[in-house]
């Protein structure tokens, strides 16, 4: 079920780009996924999960290569077998990585993304899921409270693709002129396929079939669907027009913010949390005007501020009764202002981390000769699918190709 989040983003972002771009957006997510597996097998694993380790930032090497991976309790839950978690957790890094590499939206390069993607999981997904999911992390023994990712996964995505964005630079000023999504179609697509997916993703964070899965399947959707309905009603207040992919962001930015709190608490706050996240995010998506960030694709907006959001509200929502709903956690929260305070350390802890050393990664493949981050100013104007990829989302593309080059693809 959380694979086909994979797709989901891949179509997602493909009808959220311009028609000449929209094939390198699902190269660009369906090799990550490719990248992130083989990482995962390598090292991955290992560093984010090995028991031995003890330092609190970073796990070592001694499940290289899923070596002593076999059938006993996993270090994240006693629920799962060793190799099934690791199967589990790899699909996390897959969606996080396919969430970030959407950066390079319209002029970023592909095959120097994979290599960064590479180095990014190695460097700052790994720590980031040592620090909470690891029963030795600093996180963990602090008492955060973060169910199914708001910080390794939505704000490392959303911080880490505001960086890649920021190192990449803007658009030039004409492609960003009357610029809207290609293929809406494509995005409400996409959006279901993540929809879908995330009730594994939050849901499967349970690690059972028991009744906290089940209530947070329900804070998940519950969420999703006041989220998705404040965001269209904000955007009608404007536009006078219903929009779906006003609706789709909405839908997404509920997803988020539940992530992280959607184990913890009632269902009845899932709709606080959808209302908030909606809110805000939809609010959020104008600071990359300000910011000068060139975040095509909103990823700072809708997936850092929401997780942002859905690891704050949880110290105010938490529930120690559906916390224990699975049979094993006997983990109660703190007092709200206590837990707010372990929330907020780590909410700024994972934002700072995350986007310095993304930025860091990112200038310094950037700098290696042959691995620039960015497309030549043309593939811009043609399209990063025309020099990039060599194929095309939509087959009449090519033949406009072959008109703008001069040549008739009618001849005999």
């Amino acid at each position: 079920m959380v694979y086909l989040m994979v797709p989901g983003l891949a179509f997602l972002y493909s009808g959220l780009s311009r028609r000449k771009s929209a094939l390198s957006l699902i190269w660009v997510v369906s090799a990550s996924n490719v990248v992130v597996i083989f990482q995962w097998f390598l090292c991955g694993y290992s560093l984010g999960f090995s028991p031995t380790a003890t330092n609190g930032i970073i796990g070592n090497l001694r499940n290289i290569g899923l070596m002593n991976v076999l059938g006993e309790p996993s270090p994240g839950t006693p629920l799962l077998p060793d190799i099934l978690y690791s199967f589990f957790q790899m699909e996390f890094a897959c969606v996080t990585a396919g969430i970030l590499v959407g950066g390079i939206a319209e002029r970023g390069r592909v095959m120097p993304a994979m290599i960064f993607i590479f180095i990014w999981m190695t460097l700052v997904y790994c720590p980031l899921v040592c620090w909470i999911w690891n029963a030795n992390g600093w996180a963990a023994k602090l008492g955060v409270l973060d169910f199914a990712g708001g910080g390794p996964v939505e704000i490392a995505s959303g911080m880490g693709g505001l960086a890649y964005a920021w190192v990449l630079g803007q658009r030039k000023k004409q492609e960003l002129l009357n610029f809207r999504p290609h293929n809406v179609s494509l995005v409400a697509l996409g959006t279901s396929l993540l929809w879908f997916g995330w009730i594994g993703f939050n849901g499967g964070s349970a690690f059972g079939a028991n009744l906290r899965a089940i209530f947070a399947v329900w804070n998940s959707m519950i969420a999703a669907a006041f989220g998705g309905i404040v965001w269209c009603l904000l955007d009608y207040r404007v536009d006078r027009r219903w929009s779906m992919v006003g609706l789709c962001s909405g839908t997404i930015a509920g997803l988020v913010a539940a992530t992280p709190s959607s184990g913890y608490i009632q269902p009845w706050a899932s709709v606080f949390v959808g209302i908030i996240s909606g809110t805000l995010c939809n609010f959020a998506t104008k600071l990359k005007f300000m910011l000068r960030v060139d975040d095509a694709l909103d990823l700072f907006a809708e997936h850092a501020i929401g997780g942002i959001i859905g690891l704050l509200l949880t110290s105010f929502f938490a529930s120690s009764t559906v916390m224990a709903m699975d049979g094993v956690t006997t983990a109660t929260p703190n007092r709200w202002l206590e837990q707010l305070a372990k929330q907020f350390a780590y909410v700024c802890a994972t934002s700072i981390y995350t986007f310095v050393l993304t930025a860091l990664i990112a200038k310094t493949v950037n700098s290696i000769p042959g691995l620039s981050l960015r497309c030549a100013p043309e593939a811009e104007v043609l399209g990063v699918d025309e020099v990039e990829i060599g194929e095309f989302a939509t087959d009449y593309i090519e033949t406009q190709v072959l008109f703008y080059y001069g040549q008739n693809p009618f001849r005999a």
